[in-house]
């Protein structure tokens, strides 16, 4: 039988270093099951919202960031071989919008990403972006760890 190939791969990105390490390991496992790499990235409006000086400015500022970031990675993928690239913004609390909405809409068969992301107080606060979509993804997860994670109580 042959080993489970992964066709629709949505990759979350979040500009971390995690996340980079996650997506070239991303673009490496499109390339190898020739599958279309969907690069997802949510603009968390929580963290936005809860800023004392929310406006408009900060909204067009993350969405900026957002395309650009998308944008770059697109190109590299495609650069690297991957056949088909799509990229995706999408909105609301991450660790909800990719395994509820994005993986479902795009009806990914593997969802990676980093270990880590930007936002630590969330992490420490709510527990991770990475384990809330292990738990409520739809389709496989790999979560991409980095060297410096490992834990060093053995």
């Amino acid at each position: 039988m042959p080993a489970e190939e992964y066709k629709r791969i949505v990759i979350a990105v979040d500009g971390s270093q995690a996340s980079l390490k996650a997506f070239k390991k991303a673009v490496q496992v499109a390339k190898r099951n020739d599958g279309d790499l969907i690069i997802a990235h949510v603009v968390d409006t929580k963290t936005i919202s809860t800023a004392e000086t929310y406006d408009q400015s900060m909204i067009n500022r993350s969405e900026s960031y957002a395309s650009k970031l998308l944008n770059d990675y697109k190109q590299q993928a495609e650069k690297a071989g991957v056949r088909k690239v799509e990229t995706h913004i999408d909105y609301g609390s991450p660790k909800v919008r990719i395994p509820k909405y994005v993986a479902k809409s795009f009806n990914a068969d593997l969802i990676m990403c980093g270990a880590t992301g930007l936002n630590a107080v969330e992490r420490f606060l709510i527990g991770s972006v990475s384990e809330n979509i292990v738990r409520y993804a739809p389709c496989d997860v790999l979560v991409v760890r980095t060297d410096d994670e490992v834990d060093e109580e053995e």
